[in-house]
């Protein structure tokens, strides 16, 4: 068996990273619009994700589940207004103070429900569609 110098071992991450920066045109400035914050960022991965988060965008925050009486309530007063199938209920991070009941229908599409604290429904969403949302 064959035992390598400490500086080749040393050297061998330091190579890598030479021959994935090369790679990526992380060695060169081509005007290509890529300034060294961007290379940054994707050195980081996820960094991006959460600097959205905390500017504001919820889609990705995790909606506490309905439960019990509640559960219970918004799901019927969903139902009476789009008749289906529900698929989640959930309280609205997006719209604090709302509840999210989202409904399958029997064409297979599926509609988001807004309603307030008394049940009453004040809006909906299509889902697989931008935020278009129309008064109940």
């Amino acid at each position: 068996m064959r035992v390598f110098p400490r500086r080749a071992l040393l050297a061998a991450p330091a190579t890598v990273l030479l021959f994935a920066l090369a790679a990526c045109g992380g060695g060169s400035d081509s005007g290509s619009g890529s300034s060294k914050s961007d290379t940054q960022q994707a050195a980081q991965g996820s960094g991006a994700d959460t600097a959205g988060e905390a500017a504001g965008d919820t889609d990705d925050e995790k909606e506490p589940p309905l439960t019990g009486d509640v559960k219970q309530k918004a799901e019927a007063a969903a139902l009476a207004a789009y008749p289906g199938t529900v698929l989640k209920s959930e309280e609205d991070v997006e719209k604090p103070g709302m509840y999210a009941v989202e409904v399958k229908q029997a064409d297979g599409t599926s509609v988001e429900v807004y309603l307030d604290k008394s049940f009453k429904v004040t809006g909906t969403k299509q889902e697989g569609t931008e935020e278009t949302e129309n008064a109940g």
